[in-house]
C-alpha cells in the first residue's frame, strides 16, 4: 500500500487524527453536558494553578501524581487559550513514541514500509489518540518508556539510566523494567568476553559489569534526586500522594479488576480497619512482573519481555482502568511481527475477539450501574471482571510462550540486522 511507503503520510495522518479529536473535544466541551475532557486533566490543571500561586499542588484534592507533572502544565495557567496545552503535550508524546518505535524496528532490520505498518498500531490507534487528547498523561509516559527501550538497545547506558529514573518518578510501574534491563545487559549483549566464570567471585564480577553498574547508579541518582527535590518543596504530602496512596487506594469506579467488588466493600466506613485481602494483590503482581518474567525471558527478547511484564502488572493490579491498556499497547508493534497472533490468524482473531468481547460485557454492566442506577455488582460486574481477567491471563501465557519460541536463529538474525523479507522466508 502506497500510504505506508513514506513516514510523511503516516505521521501526518497521526497528527491530523489528534488535531481533529482535539478540536472536536473543544466543541463537545462547549455544547454537551457530557464533557470530552477527562476529569484527570481538570485535576492536573488545577494542581498547576495552585503551583502558579505559590501553593502546593496537593491543595487540589485527588491530585495523586508527582509535582513534576503539574510543573509541566504550568502554561495552562496563562489564560483560557492555553488550557489545551497539556493535551497537545500528551499528543506530541504519542507521536514521539511512534517515531521511536519506527527507529527500533528499523534498527532491527525491518523494512521502512513494514515498520510503518506496525508502528501504526500505536500512531493511528483511535483509542491512543482519544485518551491523550482527552487529557491523560499516558502518552507522555509512553514516550519515556519507548525512549528507555531505544536507549538500552543502542547501549546508551547513561541515557537509559536517566530515563528509567525519570519514568519511575513520573509513575511507579516502570520500576519493573529495571530488572529485565539489568538481566539483559550481559557480556553477550555488550560484546564482551566472560572471564573467570568458574568461581563464585568470578561470576559476581561478570554480573557486575560496567553497564549494569552505570545503569543502576544513574537511575537511582535520577530517581532520588527528583524525589528529594520534590520532598524539599512539598514535604510528606508528596510521598503520601505520589507513592504511598497507591498501596492503600480503594478505587472501584471504572475498574476492570476482579478486586472491584472487594474495593467497593472496603470503601465503606465499617471496613476501613484491619488488613484487607485486596491489600495483598501486589504479591502475585510483583512476583510475575518484576521477578519471574524478567528472569525467564529478558535475555531472549527484551521488548517482548517488557510487554509481558506490563501486561502482567496491569492484569494483576487491583485497579485496572482503560488508560492502563496504553501501557502495554505501546509494545505491541515490537512484539507482533514475530508473534503467533500474526503467524496464526485464527488465534489472533480469537484473542482480539475475546479481549474486546469480555471488556464490552464489563462495560455493559458498568453502564447499567453508573448511568442507569441498577445494582449489577453481583453477579454481572463480578462475573464479567473474572472473564476479562481470565482472558488477559490467557493472552499473557501466549506472549510468554512466544518469547521462548522466538529465541531462535530467526530472532538472532533480526538482532544482526538482516532484512525482514529474508526472515519472513525463513518463517514460512
Amino acid at each position: 500500500m502506497a500510504f505506508f511507503t513514506s513516514p510523511l503520510y503516516v505521521f501526518t495522518t497521526a497528527f491530523l487524527l489528534r488535531l481533529t479529536l482535539l478540536l472536536y473535544g473543544l466543541y463537545q466541551d462547549a455544547h454537551s453536558p457530557l464533557k470530552y475532557t477527562d476529569i484527570d486533566y481538570q485535576v492536573f490543571t488545577s494542581a498547576s494553578l495552585y503551583i502558579s500561586r505559590g501553593q502546593s499542588p496537593y491543595a487540589r484534592e485527588t491530585y495523586r501524581y508527582t509535582p513534576l507533572l503539574a510543573f509541566l502544565l504550568l502554561p495552562t495557567t496563562w489564560g483560557p487559550i492555553w488550557f489545551s496545552f497539556g493535551k497537545i503535550l500528551f499528543a506530541v508524546g504519542d507521536l514521539v513514541a511512534g517515531f521511536l518505535i519506527v527507529r527500533i524496528l528499523r534498527n532491527q532490520g525491518m523494512s521502512q514500509e513494514r515498520a510503518l505498518k506496525y508502528s501504526s498500531i500505536w500512531l493511528l490507534n483511535p483509542m491512543v489518540a482519544t485518551i491523550s487528547t482527552r487529557g491523560s498523561s499516558e502518552g507522555l509516559l509512553g514516550a519515556m518508556v519507548v525512549a528507555l527501550l531505544w536507549a538500552v538497545l543502542e547501549k546508551r547506558i547513561w541515557l537509559a539510566g536517566a530515563l528509567l529514573g525519570l519514568a519511575v518518578h513520573f509513575k511507579i510501574y516502570p520500576v519493573v523494567y529495571g530488572m529485565s534491563i539489568i538481566w539483559w545487559l550481559d557480556a553477550q549483549q555488550l560484546g564482551q568476553g566472560v572471564k573467570n566464570a568458574d568461581t563464585l567471585m568470578g561470576k559476581v564480577k561478570n554480573f557486575l559489569n560496567p553497564a549494569r553498574v552505570q545503569l543502576t547508579i544513574v537511575s537511582l541518582l535520577t530517581f532520588m534526586g527528583l524525589n528529594i527535590t520534590m520532598y524539599i518543596l512539598y514535604g510528606y504530602p508528596f510521598l503520601q500522594h505520589t507513592y504511598l496512596h497507591h498501596v492503600t487506594r480503594i478505587d472501584h469506579r471504572h475498574n476492570f479488576s476482579p478486586y472491584n467488588i472487594l474495593l467497593y466493600l472496603s470503601s465503606s466506613q465499617d471496613a476501613k480497619s484491619g488488613i484487607r485481602f485486596e491489600s495483598l494483590a501486589f504479591i502475585p503482581q510483583l512476583f510475575l512482573s518484576a521477578i519471574a518474567i524478567p528472569f525467564m525471558s529478558s535475555k531472549k527478547d527484551l521488548p517482548a519481555t517488557m510487554l509481558a511484564q506490563t501486561f502482567a502488572f496491569v492484569t494483576f493490579n487491583k485497579v485496572c482502568t482503560s488508560q492502563y491498556f496504553l501501557w502495554y499497547t505501546i509494545f505491541l508493534p515490537l512484539y507482533l511481527p514475530n508473534s503467533s497472533l500474526i503467524s496464526n490468524p485464527r488465534l489472533g482473531i480469537s484473542v482480539l475477539a475475546a479481549w474486546i468481547g469480555t471488556q464490552a460485557l464489563w462495560l455493559h454492566q458498568g453502564f447499567a450501574l453508573e448511568f442507569l442506577g441498577k445494582s449489577t455488582f453481583v453477579p454481572g460486574l463480578w462475573v464479567s471482571s473474572l472473564l476479562f481477567f481470565l482472558t488477559n491471563v490467557w493472552i499473557l501465557g501466549i506472549i510468554v510462550q512466544d518469547v521462548g519460541r522466538n529465541h531462535s536463529p530467526i530472532g538472532q538474525s533480526i538482532q544482526k540486522g538482516e532484512s525482514s523479507k529474508k526472515i519472513e522466508k525463513v518463517v514460512k
